[in-house]
């Protein structure tokens, strides 16, 4: 009976120091960074700020795969099924993360059960742009502009739902007067089409669009924060144009399947913090108009907790859903 007892007790031991081991080995190959949208945008540019670094600090490349479609709901769901073996993680999106399940009751996952937050990439203050055709020059002649011709400027966003439809919905009740929506399946192809002319303006992310601007084929109004952006030094804040009170912030970061072991999340979290410190990072990040601000996790997962609550009520209360 004696031996019968150490057997299962070393049995036991052995059971409960595998998850241990396989923890301290990982990663011991590449890891997929799912972007739930196209190349090109603020998400993808997060990702891709981060992958080098990332890969060099874990020891193993980090992959970045767009899987993008359904408001950012395919990539999204690919995630909350992979296994939880922290393989597989997703750069997701405030918009998405807060506002999705709202939007799409059916969704298929929620952010609260199905993800795990690992930490934050960059926060994005967004900014006002408009095409070079609109006939405004500041943030002041846009209001007029849309007063003047109500219903009847577009506005377009990264899908229904999104920050920036609900940055539109909220500039249009500033001012008084509406706007046209008009949603696109990410931010390329709407900034694409502000600088062709086939919609008025876009409030995102600064760094899909800064290359554009230098280029002379968007103009950038205002930025909705609370201080100026380094990477856009001449372009004034809401306040110091004509709209105090008016901001809109957006956040890009790592999340993990549910169930993935704390000590792989506190492992990818370790290696974001210690990207930002690196000064390829910092400089392309100031000069791209985003802010770098490492989380722990707990301080991520509170702050996505905050914004699902916060952006479920907004999108309620607008009364917008997605088919």
């Amino acid at each position: 009976m004696e031996i019968a007892r150490r057997l299962l007790l070393l049995a036991t031991a052995g059971l409960a120091t595998k998850p241990a081991l396989a923890d301290s080995a990982w990663p011991d190959r590449p890891i997929t960074l799912v972007v739930p949208n196209p190349p090109g945008g603020g998400t993808d540019f997060a990702a891709r700020l981060f992958q080098e670094a990332l890969g060099q600090t874990l020891g193993q490349p980090v992959v970045i795969e767009n899987r993008s479609g359904g408001n950012g709901n395919v990539g999204i769901l690919a995630v909350t099924r992979a296994a939880p073996d922290g393989y597989t993680l997703l750069l997701q999106y405030s918009g998405y993360h807060g506002a999705n399940a709202a939007l799409t009751p059916e969704i298929g996952w929620d952010p609260n059960r199905d993800l795990a937050a690992v930490g934050m990439a960059t926060l994005a203050p967004h900014v006002i742009f408009c095409g070079p055709g609109l006939p405004v020059r500041t943030l002041a002649e846009l209001v007029a502009h849309i007063r003047e011709h109500p219903g009847r400027v577009t506005y377009a966003s990264a899908g229904t739902g999104s920050i920036q439809n609900i940055a539109g919905l909220q500039l249009a009740q500033r001012v008084g007067a509406p706007m046209l929506h008009v949603p696109y399946r990410g931010a390329a192809p709407a900034l694409q089409d502000v600088v062709g002319g086939r919609v008025d303006i876009f409030i995102t992310t600064p760094s899909s669009a800064i290359s554009l601007l230098k280029g002379g084929q968007l103009k950038a109004l205002a930025v909705a924060s609370e201080a100026r952006l380094p990477a856009l030094p001449d372009v004034p804040t809401t306040a110091e144009a004509g709209l105090p009170g008016y901001t809109v912030d957006a956040w890009f970061a790592v999340f993990a399947p549910a169930g993935t072991p704390r000590p792989v999340i506190e492992k990818v979290n370790a290696a974001l913090r210690a990207a930002t410190r690196q000064p390829k990072v910092q400089e392309v990040a100031a000069a791209s108009g985003v802010v770098l601000k490492p989380l722990t996790v707990a301080e991520m997962d509170a702050l996505a907790r905050q914004d699902v609550e916060t952006l479920t009520r907004v999108v309620r209360e607008a009364g917008l859903r997605l088919e």
